[in-house]
């Protein structure tokens, strides 16, 4: 009895995180299609702006610049809806009640054909039992 109690309780915790690491997945999906597409709403529809919050980009040249949260919700001209595509890869993810931080790499493509690369650090908070990005951090690398 013991052990059937216990192959339930992993397999429940088990498909817990797997459904939340699946939901997460399909935000940061969303948010990088949107972001390309031009798509503002849906956009902003990925984000909550906390006190807290912050995005943090590296720059080839080795700077950094400071995004204002905000500007995920309303965008100035020409920041996003260049087109291109993107495909995220190797997610890993920590998932903590409702925190969660979670890396990936990016990989980018302009509509002119330039390739970029990112490793890419986000943090979600579960609002309303939708997930939300509140934070994230972006570095340029080169290709393996």
């Amino acid at each position: 009895m013991k052990n059937i109690f216990l192959l339930v309780f992993f397999t429940i915790s088990v498909g817990y995180s797997q459904s939340e690491e699946e939901a997460i997945i399909a935000l940061l999906e969303k948010e990088s299609a949107t972001w390309r597409s031009g798509d503002v709403k849906a956009h902003a529809d990925c984000w909550a702006i906390k006190p807290y919050g912050r995005i943090l980009v590296s720059t080839q040249e080795g700077s950094s610049i400071d995004v204002p949260p905000a500007s995920m919700l309303d965008p100035p001209a020409n920041m996003m809806g260049n087109g291109g595509t993107s495909k995220n890869s190797n997610y890993k993810m920590n998932i903590s009640g409702n925190n969660a931080w979670v890396t990936h790499d990016e990989e980018s493509t302009s509509k002119d054909g330039v390739t970029t690369y990112t490793y890419e650090m986000r943090i979600l908070e579960k609002i309303d039992g939708q997930w939300k990005l509140v934070g994230q951090s972006i570095h340029p690398r080169k290709p393996e």
